[in-house]
């Protein structure tokens, strides 16, 4: 397997949740690639995406760092380990949390659950980095959902950041997102110094999903 992800945000796409977001799991399942291919799926959906597609690796969209309790509507990262869960995003653009909640979610999990916080630009990238996460991925929040590739529309800041989180931690892997769509995209993303993208209409929003995520890996 390579170092490359692709990461999958099915949010609450309705092409990519309930029963539609264990077929679209099975569809990333059926993927011939090195690639590291990683669905992104609701909390109502974890323990149903994970038997769905077995050998699918898949996260979290969001976690709380709190215990057991008293704790009504947040999401306990023990409970989502138990249902299958490997690792989580964190402070996404549609679900920003303190730098502190990033901080004290990691203290929580193990060691080797991943856990991938957004950032919006350079200096959050940077912020965040110096936590330690397993990964920092940068979306310029005007490109989510759009047409056009951050790898295009502003290269600077992959590059930027790829450059501001080595600066900080060499162990911190960089993906980078926002209207990634095709392999060309990915492609791009790498020779800009990501490790891999976030993704999300690319795959959930096509008539194809299978040939999206095909065409997303074949040039790694």
């Amino acid at each position: 397997m390579s170092d490359h992800l692709v990461v999958v945000n099915f949010k609450t796409y309705q092409t990519a949740h309930g029963a539609s977001a264990e077929d679209l799991a099975r569809a990333m399942e059926s993927i011939e690639t090195d690639a590291r291919m990683i669905a992104a799926v609701s909390a109502f959906d974890l323990s149903a995406v994970v038997a769905a597609a077995p050998n699918l690796e898949v996260w979290c969209q969001h976690l709380d760092p709190v215990g057991f309790g008293s704790n009504t509507g947040w999401l306990h990262p023990s409970t989502a380990i138990e249902r299958g869960a490997s690792g989580t995003l964190i402070n996404h653009a549609e679900h920003k949390v303190s730098l502190e909640h990033v901080a004290m979610l990691l203290e929580q999990v193990p060691e080797d659950f991943e856990v991938c916080a957004c950032a919006a630009d350079v200096e959050e990238a940077r912020a965040l980095a110096a936590l330690e996460p397993g990964f920092v991925a940068v979306e310029p929040p005007e490109l989510i959902g759009g047409d056009v590739s951050v790898t295009s529309a502003d290269p600077e800041i992959v590059s930027g950041t790829a450059q501001a989180v080595k600066d900080v931690s060499g162990s911190v892997g960089i993906l980078c997102g926002a209207g990634v769509k095709t392999g060309a995209d990915v492609a791009k993303a790498n020779d800009l110094g990501a490790s891999g993208v976030l993704l999300a209409s690319g795959v959930t929003k096509s008539d194809d999903p299978v040939a999206s995520l095909k065409d997303l890996v074949s040039l790694l």
